[in-house]
């Protein structure tokens, strides 16, 4: 199981107040030595969060690697072919929501179209891929068709459900993820794990990866506080001290 650890909102706390902290970039550096396995990071065609500098940075510091996640639209779909990361994940993008809701549509012509001149433009340049979808059966045999070297199982609606319900949603991604692995494609998952609901989608073996950032970033919030207060007033008591 690997964990790549997704920093799109130590991006958006850096664009609330429009400065240069904190650095999402620094924050990889200290993802990687906790421990993660990759770095996830989304540039959306609105940059609301992560800018072009972020992923150009990531690209030359990050020891691991980078899951780039993009529209299958041209303008970041090229800048991804520029900066060929480890992977590339194609997921939908609308400008009203505030995270990604579910995967991508794959039943119509139209929606098919611009993920296969995706995938194929990527496929040019050797860039592995990956498609963000929900875990339905004729969302992974259209993967397969298009050609994705992965898929993502949307876990949305596992990580709003409860009781019972739950258990259905995790058949579901387990039945979903075995198919995937049985067709030949890596499957990863992502969307709503927290440190509270993530230990069953974990525990599906077929389920290689997960993506996981808004729950680690707001936990480190939390647990870094105190050190971060305690370093702040030993500045000023220094300063204080005139030293």
């Amino acid at each position: 199981m690997r964990l790549y650890v997704n920093i799109d909102h130590v991006a958006t706390l850096r664009e609330a107040r429009r400065t240069d902290e904190p650095d999402p970039v620094r924050a990889a550096v200290f993802a990687e030595l906790g421990g993660a396995d990759g770095i996830t990071v989304h540039l959306r065609e609105d940059r609301r969060h992560v800018q072009d500098r972020d992923v150009r940075l990531l690209m030359e510091t990050a020891r691991t690697g980078i899951n780039l996640e993009v529209a299958a639209a041209s303008e970041v779909v090229e800048l991804a072919c520029a900066w060929r990361p480890l992977q590339v994940t194609l997921v939908p993008e609308k400008r009203e929501e505030v995270t990604t809701e579910g995967g991508l549509g794959l039943a119509t012509s139209d929606q098919l179209a611009p993920v296969r001149a995706a995938l194929k433009r990527l496929a040019e340049v050797g860039v592995r891929t990956s498609l963000f979808i929900d875990p339905y059966e004729d969302a992974i045999r259209a993967s397969l068709d298009l050609g994705a070297d992965a898929v993502e199982l949307h876990t949305g609606e596992y990580a709003n459900t409860r009781g019972a319900e739950r258990l259905e949603q995790v058949a579901r991604l387990s039945d979903a993820a075995s198919l995937g692995q049985k067709l030949g494609m890596t499957v990863h998952a992502g969307h709503g794990l927290t440190y509270e609901n993530v230990g069953p989608v974990a525990g599906i073996p077929e389920i290689e990866e997960l993506n996981i950032g808004h729950s680690i970033v707001s936990r480190s919030v939390i647990t870094g506080m105190e050190a971060a207060v305690r370093e702040m007033a030993e500045i000023l008591r220094r300063a204080r001290a005139g030293r």
